[in-house]
């Protein structure tokens, strides 16, 4: 199984790097921010750079729709998994189409309201995991794994 593990640096790379459990035996590649703690985390891994920043900017979005679209073709991921934020998006509706199963994640700190990522692939995803009871409310159709990290 071939992964593709994409989200902003910082919290959500480190929520996603915390999970290495699940997939450090997998084919994977990464798609995050080219800043200091991705080239650090990632030195050892296959990564892809990505246009930040990300939230309510529709340039960037339109790039990394360009980004995802080149980036699946040619990996060709069975899964992509995702924990946010922005960049996700692109990735996870063009994923569809390349026939890919998707994981989103919400956050650890959203306990009873969504982030805007969340809302914007709830539709689409194959299986959206919550971390807290009170976001089944949110996301109706959500498993909560309680807290994974």
């Amino acid at each position: 199984m071939k992964l593709c593990l994409v989200g902003s640096s910082g919290g959500h790379l480190t929520h996603l790097y915390l999970l290495k459990k699940l997939w450090e035996k997998e084919e994977r590649f990464w798609v995050t921010f080219d800043k200091a703690d991705a080239q650090s985390l990632l030195q050892e891994e296959e990564w892809y750079p990505c246009f930040y920043p990300t939230n309510r900017n529709l340039k960037n979005l339109l790039r990394n729709t360009w980004l995802a679209f080149k980036l699946l073709r040619k990996e060709r991921p069975d899964v992509i998994i995702s924990s946010g934020a922005a960049v996700a998006v692109p990735f996870f509706y063009l994923g569809k189409l390349f026939g890919a199963k998707t994981v989103y994640i919400e956050v650890f700190d959203r306990i009873d309201a969504p982030t805007l990522t969340g809302k914007l692939v709830y539709p689409i995803t194959d299986l959206f995991v919550v971390q807290w009871e009170e976001m089944k409310a949110v996301y109706p159709k959500a498993i909560n794994l309680g807290g994974l990290f």
